[in-house]
């Protein structure tokens, strides 16, 4: 099993969540998040400076089978991309197990 834990902006979190859905992953969590980016100048926007030091985010984490991975890791590359800067980034980590507290059943099938 892998955790992905991925880190978009937060106007593409509804085309990411529709893209996992349609790679059938149907369950995940997700928080507003900020951080703090590589860009350091500022934006104006109407003649309003914005500083960009705090970046506004979606942060998704994931529990996947590893059958699963390369597909989900695809389906939010390819729907968070804007080719600018800030578009995120996608961390993989191994998870030792997981378990249904409902019906204590562990590894794959607690994730269905």
């Amino acid at each position: 099993m892998k955790k992905v834990e991925a880190i978009i902006r937060k106007s593409k979190f509804d085309e990411v969540r529709d893209a996992l859905h349609q790679v059938d992953v149907t369950f995940f969590s997700y928080w507003d998040v900020t951080g703090v980016g590589n860009e350091t100048k500022g934006h104006v926007y109407r003649g309003i400076s914005y500083s960009t030091a705090d970046i506004q985010r979606r942060y998704l984490e994931i529990v996947v089978s590893d059958e699963f991975l390369d597909r989900t890791v695809n389906a939010i590359l390819d729907s968070a991309q804007t080719g600018n800067v800030g578009d995120g980034k996608i961390f993989v980590s191994d998870v030792q197990e997981a378990y249904r507290i409902r019906t204590k059943e562990t590894g794959k099938p607690s994730l269905q």
